[in-house]
């Protein structure tokens, strides 16, 4: 299997990803490959990780059978441009956005969903 080359952790399966989601309260997953939409959102998620310790930040291969459990999830309906990005709360999803994110955008959705 192909691997992100990415500064943040790589999820390799759908059951570590619920097992990181069930033992963490704020969670934010990137579910992309290394395109030009992906890259910003992983080298966002990396600045912020060491700002936001209250959220663990995670990449996952878009192309993983995997993977399926974010690229078929109800809140991806509908969803076409990579990244997949699905941010926690609780082991639930509390927001899914696709395609590129800036750094406010992203930010604007921890403060709402996981508080500053």
């Amino acid at each position: 299997m192909k691997h992100l080359q990415t500064a943040i952790h790589e999820i390799e399966t759908a059951s570590e990803l619920q097992k990181i989601i069930n033992e963490n309260e704020n969670v934010m997953v990137c579910c992309g490959r290394m395109g030009p939409m992906c890259i910003p959102v992983y080298d966002i998620m990396d600045e912020l990780s060491e700002e936001r310790p209250n959220v663990k930040f995670y990449s996952m291969a878009f192309d993983s059978p995997e993977a399926a459990v974010i690229r078929n999830a109800p809140e991806c309906r509908g969803f076409m441009g990579l990244p997949f990005t699905m941010f926690y709360k609780n082991g639930k999803v509390a927001q899914a956005t696709s395609s590129i994110l800036n750094n406010q955008q992203i930010t604007s959705i921890l403060d709402q969903k996981f508080g500053a």
